[in-house]
């Protein structure tokens, strides 16, 4: 039951050109101030445009920083929808998805747009709901989306890029004790700008801090994409779950249509005549 939906309503890419892209600036705080200076301070520095999409927390506009028109990706989390807050440094309850984005952030090198996950730009609360602002890679779209752009399926090279770039920035998560625990196609976004693809990871919303040795029993994330131990009334772990997830993603790159978990439970899942033996060998043998 978790927050994000089953269905495949969102779409977090922007196939539009961009200007060029200013890096310099540094995540700000949230100022701490009453809501409606937090709204005064966000419409002095964004404005938003178009509807983007729907995830199970919170919907996601396009809009643009306004000193310097840069692409800005807008999400709006009402209050009473955010699934996990952690504790601050003050003792105040706030969103582990700011926490996580925000523990990022400052471990990155400075620049906005070097990292696999999305980063994040600006934070404010207005109250009955939180805005986070980040940056909107463009062109680009997701790779649920890429993968219907490419005939419904991608070529053996083609998927083994990307799943290259999701296994780093898999490893890098886990090594900063972050667990995105929702990674799908719908929550990877594909830059299309170059001849080589680039993996971007979005939505950190059911995310948490956890260690390798975490073990939990509730599932927050998309039902089908699961891992077997939720089904077999056992508690699941990180890493393993990350890389079923994975592995989910890699099948649907390779395969027209969705996984269905019930069918390799079954041990009935069919794999595409056309992929190369190592490939078909190898496929979900690492859980």
């Amino acid at each position: 039951k978790g927050c994000t939906k089953n269905g495949r309503n969102k779409s977090a890419g922007d196939s539009k050109e961009s200007p060029k892209k200013k890096k310099k600036d540094k995540t700000k705080n949230v100022v701490q101030n009453p809501a409606a200076d937090q709204q005064r301070e966000y419409q002095a520095r964004y404005v938003q445009e178009h509807h983007l999409g729907n995830g199970g927390c919170g919907a996601v506009f396009a809009g643009y920083r306004i000193t310097d028109h840069f692409p800005v990706a807008i999400k709006h989390v009402p209050k009473n929808r955010i699934p996990i807050k952690v504790t601050d440094e003050n003792g105040k309850e706030v969103s582990v998805e700011v926490a996580i984005l925000l523990k990022l952030a400052a471990e990155a090198d400075g620049s906005v747009g070097t990292s696999a996950p999305v980063s994040l730009l600006d934070w404010f609360d207005f109250g009955t709901e939180l805005i986070l602002v980040q940056e909107r890679p463009v062109p680009a779209v997701d790779l649920f989306e890429y993968i219907r752009e490419n005939g419904g399926c991608l070529p053996e090279g083609k998927a083994k890029v990307i799943l290259k770039q999701l296994v780093d920035a898999a490893k890098d998560l886990e090594e900063k004790d972050i667990f995105h625990r929702d990674i799908k196609s719908e929550n990877i976004l594909i830059e299309t700008g170059s001849d080589v693809p680039r993996v971007r990871i979005i939505d950190f919303g059911l995310s948490c801090f956890a260690t390798e040795q975490s073990q939990f029993c509730f599932f927050y994330g998309t039902p089908i994409h699961s891992p077997p131990e939720c089904y077999w009334g056992k508690k699941y772990r990180p890493g393993p779950t990350t890389v079923w997830q994975m592995g989910v993603v890699l099948y649907e790159a390779l395969h027209v249509g969705d996984f269905n978990i019930m069918t390799f439970i079954e041990n009935k899942l069919k794999f595409n005549e056309h992929l190369s033996p190592r490939k078909k060998t190898s496929h979900f043998k690492i859980h």
